[in-house]
């Protein structure tokens, strides 16, 4: 035969010359065959006549074996090769098989990476031009099939076909492990490698695998960054159409999926599935989803639960080197750094970081609090936060710190508490460079700098930083005190301040001085007692310059420029600029001496006074001056005598210029020499230095004695002239108290023995605590003299006397 040559592509066709012909219209696009049904057009008249077969219906080749029938007898060539296993065509790379060599010609591109066909519009290239016009439909809009049920229509025919088994329920491709039934075989593919663990595509970046080579490309674009897909509503982006698609339905409110039990609406259809297994209780993956070292089921998370395990965390953030156990973690952990917060509320304006932190948000608005406990009614907006509180009444402590042994109710806590041992600090004020172990702590403390105080007390107006102190706050008004100490009956506003005050009475002072020792109930308490080693005043008056430990301490004392006294006593009008001088004052009027000593009976109207009196009995003299070496056992005391050497003379008097050492001296220069403090009496021509004494004499002249009820004789009118007799006249002279002619006129002052003070050195008793303290300066000079002996005890005691 004869041979033919195309000058185009240099291809030789043997005779006849119709076979040339027919070959050169590829080049010159002459398609003069054409389908008056469809408007098709062919190159070839037989191609025509084959196509015609599709509208007629015409199958003329069937199958012997199946009764499968075909429009060409290639095909039924080609769909026997399927009974016989037969695939003549194989590939000489991968030894894959095909029954057709342009399906194997198709194949071999995939390891040459050949695409050959492109598409024009967007760059993409495909192997067969198959795929090159399914794909050009994507920018047509072409969807030629069309499902006449629902109006639904497709690019593919197999996808129609596939979507029509939606409405007849057909699921021909069952799985022989589980049981479970599917559209498609690639459906079922999938699904086996859930059985056999099989993951062949793996990222090439980070190690992970996929089932589907489209898992894995959209993964890859987690790390490329790459998102195709915007939102023309918010202009979010997204890696994928279907995930475009369901956030769609945020905006649109759309094509919900609801559940008929309890009308929670979704946006997935998958997600509508799992939430029904709340109510049903299915759990289909019992031993495939079974954690093996918790036993807990995740079907839809296994891997990633199992990093909770392992301690692996894949995914690191580049900026601060965080790392997290799942991309979306590290995606909401970045909008830190970014200060993204794309969700943002209708009606207040606050923006969130995830829409779930908006739904939760939301609910402050509409009240919704849909988790409820079942024990004691307290709702909450967050399941998570209804099952931390069950922890309350089952007493649950999950969460057990491995250096202390304290238990807590949640992970976060114990991460907060192990920052106590490891000191770590992370969240650092710019202002201030203060640290702090929380976020929420820095928040709190940056108000201090802005001066941001959004808590408002609806009652006083008063206005706090924080809303759990605005609720402390409001307990004044209300006067709820939740908090009772069992042991005394004694209740308190915070449960912190019950704590502190059982302490009372375990006598647990945790908080220790590494200088001195000294321990105490509270840190704060600690913090401002070591301000007495370091020096440290930070609290300055702005008048004055006088600094103070405390913010306190400086409140108090501002009160002395501005003279405000907010503390009154409602029986006698004087005020008083702390609340404690005012409850020292009213035991004035109650006559309460509540501190009383063990020693000697005496009691007293505040404990400060106790404290120093007991120094009496023990000697003990904690004030010492490295100068001289005098000791005192009051601070007032060695300020004094510091005055002598320093030449200070704190007090002085504004009106004259005149400084004194005491404070008792000024008082006397200005009844010396400012008549205007002095008393004068109005009925005679008295004149009184204090107002005790005015006020004593006055009573004389209405008839009372001021000392009637406490002495009973009118011949000792005063305590001093008690105080003389007691001295003067028992225990100088040895009178026998039993024999006094005044015993009977005396109260318990002169009498009561209990209420005399002892030397510790020696027998001797006193009556008050100066000549005591006078005797026993005395004893220590005799004890301590070069002629001093164990033996010399008789001579001792007759020096006491």
């Amino acid at each position: 035969l004869p041979v033919i040559h195309c000058h185009l592509n240099s291809l030789l066709y043997v005779s006849p010359a119709s076979h040339l012909k027919t070959h050169q219209r590829i080049h010159t696009g002459e398609r003069p065959y054409e389908c008056d049904q469809c408007g098709k057009t062919f190159t070839r008249a037989d191609s025509l006549r084959l196509h015609k077969r599709i509208h007629t219906g015409e199958r003329p080749y069937e199958c012997d074996q199946c009764g499968k029938t075909f429009t060409i007898a290639g095909s039924l060539k080609t769909h026997q090769l399927i009974h016989t296993g037969e695939r003549p065509h194989e590939c000489d790379q991968c030894g894959n098989a095909f029954m057709r060599a342009s399906e194997l010609k198709i194949h071999q591109r995939s390891h040459t990476g050949e695409r050959p066909y492109e598409c024009d519009q967007c760059g993409n290239a495909f192997t067969t031009t198959k795929h090159l016009k399914l794909h050009q439909r994507i920018h047509t809009g072409e969807r030629p099939y069309e499902c006449d049920q629902c109006g639904k229509s497709f690019t593919r025919a197999s996808h129609l076909r596939i979507h029509q088994r939606v409405h007849t329920g057909e699921r021909p491709y069952k799985c022989d492990q589980c049981g479970h039934a599917f559209t498609t075989s690639g459906s079922l593919k999938l699904h086996q490698r859930i059985h056999t663990g099989e993951r062949p595509y793996e990222c090439d970046q980070c190690g992970n695998a996929f089932t589907t080579v489209s898992y894995l490309k959209i993964h890859q674009r987690i790390h490329s960054g790459q998102k195709l897909y915007y939102c023309d509503h918010c202009g979010n982006a997204f890696s994928t159409a279907d995930y475009l698609k369901i956030h769609q339905r945020i905006h649109s409110g759309q094509n919900l999926y609801y559940c008929d039990q309890c009308g929670k609406a979704f946006t997935r259809a998958s997600h509508l599935k799992t939430h029904e297994r709340i109510h049903t209780g299915e759990r289909p993956y019992e031993e495939t989803y079974q954690c093996s070292k918790c036993t807990k089921h995740e079907p839809r998370s296994l891997k990633k639960h199992q990093r909770i395990h392992t301690g692996e965390r894949p995914f690191e953030c580049d900026q601060c080197g965080n790392a997290f156990a799942t991309a979306s973690e590290l995606k909401r952990h970045q909008r830190i750094h970014t200060g993204e917060r794309p969700y943002e509320c209708d009606q207040c304006g606050n923006a969130f970081t995830t829409s779930s932190s908006l739904k939760m948000h939301q609910r402050i608005h509409t009240g919704e609090r849909p988790y409820e406990c079942d024990q004691c009614g307290n709702a909450f907006t967050r399941a998570s936060d209804l099952k931390m509180h069950q922890r309350i009444h089952t007493g649950e402590r999950p969460y057990e710190c491995d250096q202390c042994g304290n238990a807590f109710t949640t992970a976060s806590e114990l991460k907060r508490h192990q920052r106590i041992h490891t000191g770590e600090r992370p969240y650092e004020c710019d202002h201030c460079g203060n640290a702090f172990t929380t976020a929420s702590s820095l928040k709190i403390h940056q108000r201090i700098h802005t001066g941001e105080k959004p808590y408002e007390c609806d009652q006083c107006g008063n206005a706090f930083t924080t809303a759990s102190y605005l609720k402390i706050h409001q307990r004044i008004h209300t006067g709820e005190r939740p908090y009772e100490c069992d042991q005394c009956g004694n209740s308190f506003t915070t449960v912190s301040d019950l704590k502190i005050h059982q302490r009372i009475h375990t006598g647990e002072r945790p908080y220790e001085c590494d200088q001195c020792g000294n321990a105490f109930t509270r840190a704060s308490d600690l913090k401002i007692h070591q301000r007495i080693h370091t020096g440290e005043r930070p609290y300055e008056c702005d008048q004055c310059g006088n600094a103070f430990t405390t913010a306190s301490y400086l409140k108090i004392h501002q009160r002395t420029h501005t003279g405000e006294r907010p503390f009154e006593c409602d029986q006698c009008g004087k005020a008083f600029t702390t609340a404690s001088g005012l409850k020292q004052h009213l035991t004035i009027h109650t006559g309460e001496r509540p501190y009383d000593c063990d020693q000697c009976g005496k009691t007293f109207t505040c404990a400060s006074n106790l404290i120093r009196h007991r120094r009496i009995h023990t000697g003990e003299r904690p004030y010492h001056y490295d100068q001289c070496g005098k000791t005192s056992n009051t601070a007032d005391d060695l300020n004094k005598h510091q005055c002598t050497h320093t030449g200070g003379r704190p007090y002085d008097y504004d009106q004259c210029g005149k400084t004194y050492i005491f404070l008792s001296a000024l008082h006397s220069h200005c009844r010396v020499h400012h008549t205007k403090l002095m008393y004068p009496c109005d009925r005679c021509t008295k004149i009184f230095w204090s107002s005790s004494s005015y006020k004593r004499h006055q009573q004389t002249h209405i008839g009372e004695n001021p000392n009637q009820s406490r002495f009973g004789d009118r011949s000792l009118t005063t305590g001093s002239q008690c105080t003389k007799h007691g001295r003067f006249k028992h225990f100088h002279t040895r009178q026998k108290l039993n024999s006094c002619t005044k015993s009977k006129t005396l109260d318990n002052q002169c009498h009561n023995t209990s209420k005399q003070l002892e030397c510790y050195q020696c027998p001797n008793r006193l009556w008050s605590s100066f000549a005591l303290s006078h005797h026993q300066r005395r004893c220590e000079s005799s004890t301590s003299g070069p002629n001093s002996t164990s033996a010399s005890d008789e001579k001792k005691k007759t020096h006491c006397v």
